[in-house]
């Protein structure tokens, strides 16, 4: 009982990071630049409601104007290079960048939906994302399946899988994505057990 209650406690933490971090990030930069503006402006005899706010937009919008052209993406590379060589700030930036990585790949908006195959043998079940579908000269149907790698999901292998030998894990391909980058700490409902009992 006391360790399900600490992995619930230990997956809405994993939850709440992401939130807190842009919160704090955000509050920094609203503070920052608005008391950088506000002396010069307020000597001008210019108050401007809501500056923090509009600073920080436009500040973020710059950044991603920047580091979307060549010169950003080449002193976003040397930044990257250094922090690799940095000891544990490597591994927490290697991490984080994973996990967005993750998110933004090109690929995850093909991902069509969440199943379980038995995978890499029998009475082994494993998540996976359809890519495709396609059938035999038989009429049999087949899922065409990326089964990704723990925490990294940027790596993985591809499999074609007959459709009946599948779970449909009726769950988003976010939360998917999420329940492996945990290692299975946020499970997404805590009902895939209940499906492989279903199917067995």
């Amino acid at each position: 009982m006391w360790q399900r209650i600490k992995r619930r406690i230990f997956a809405g933490l994993l939850a709440m990071l992401p939130l807190v971090a842009t919160y704090w990030v955000v509050s920094i930069l609203f503070n920052f630049l608005g008391e950088m503006a506000s002396p010069v402006l307020e000597k001008l005899g210019i108050k401007i409601p809501g500056l923090g706010i509009i600073l920080t937009l436009i500040f973020i919008f710059l950044l991603g104007l920047f580091i979307t052209n060549v010169l950003g993406r080449t002193l976003l590379s040397w930044g990257e290079k250094i922090l690799s060589r940095l000891p544990i700030i490597n591994t927490i930036y290697n991490t984080v960048k994973q996990i967005t990585n993750a998110f933004s790949m090109p690929q995850v908006k093909s991902f069509q939906k969440v199943i379980l195959i038995e995978y890499p043998r029998k009475e082994l079940w494993t998540m996976c994302f359809v890519t495709n579908e396609s059938k035999n000269d038989k009429g049999e149907e087949f899922y065409h399946v990326f089964v990704p790698t723990t925490p990294n999901p940027t790596s993985g292998y591809f499999i074609i899988t007959p459709k009946k030998d599948s779970i449909d894990s009726n769950i988003s391909v976010e939360d998917g994505f999420k329940t492996i980058i945990s290692g299975g700490i946020l499970d997404s409902g805590s009902s895939l057990s209940s499906k492989i009992k279903l199917k067995k």
